[in-house]
């Protein structure tokens, strides 16, 4: 199942994310209310003075631009029970969309990557993070098939001719 926000939705919370939250919450509750009232309102004026003036268009922007990365990271990616079980994979690959994130986030460059990577291209590692940020793996983690078992063969080795000798 799929969540979906609607566009104004992610607008506000762009503004959260810019500092509205920190506002008390009637004056979030009337940055929401004239949002919803004029979808396509630029700015927001709080305080009976116009105190504080709250940039929507700005804010609607940089959602707008996240957006289309989201998608087109979306295109680039695939998820087929027949390729890595289903894993998400770029299109025409192989390679793992949470594996070359995961080597972002672990702090290797875009060009390390593509050192190991040449059928990838600066974009698609990129947008990698984007892809995963907004796809998270659901579930319980994976169980590792050894965990928690005792082992089945103990081995122990024969004390030195030292040690059994005292010496």
């Amino acid at each position: 199942m799929r969540r979906l926000l609607t566009r104004e939705q992610i607008v506000y919370l762009q503004l959260e994310a810019e500092g509205v939250r920190l506002l008390p919450l009637s004056a979030r509750r009337s940055v929401a209310k004239a949002m919803r009232r004029s979808p396509q309102i630029d700015e927001v004026a709080l305080g009976n003075g116009h105190v504080l003036l709250i940039k929507v268009s700005t804010a609607r922007r940089k959602a707008d631009e996240g957006l289309k990365r989201l998608v087109r990271a979306e295109k680039m990616v695939i998820s087929d029970p027949e390729i890595l079980g289903g894993a998400p994979v770029y299109r025409e690959t192989r390679i793992p969309v949470r594996l070359v994130a995961d080597m972002l986030a672990q702090g290797a460059s875009v060009k390390e990557i593509l050192e190991g990577y040449p059928s990838l291209s600066r974009e698609m590692i990129e947008l990698a993070s984007i892809y995963v940020r907004a796809f998270p793996r659901r579930g319980r983690p994976a169980r590792l098939p050894w965990a928690r078992q005792k082992p089945r063969r103990v081995t122990s080795h024969p004390r030195s001719a030292l040690d059994r000798h005292g010496r």
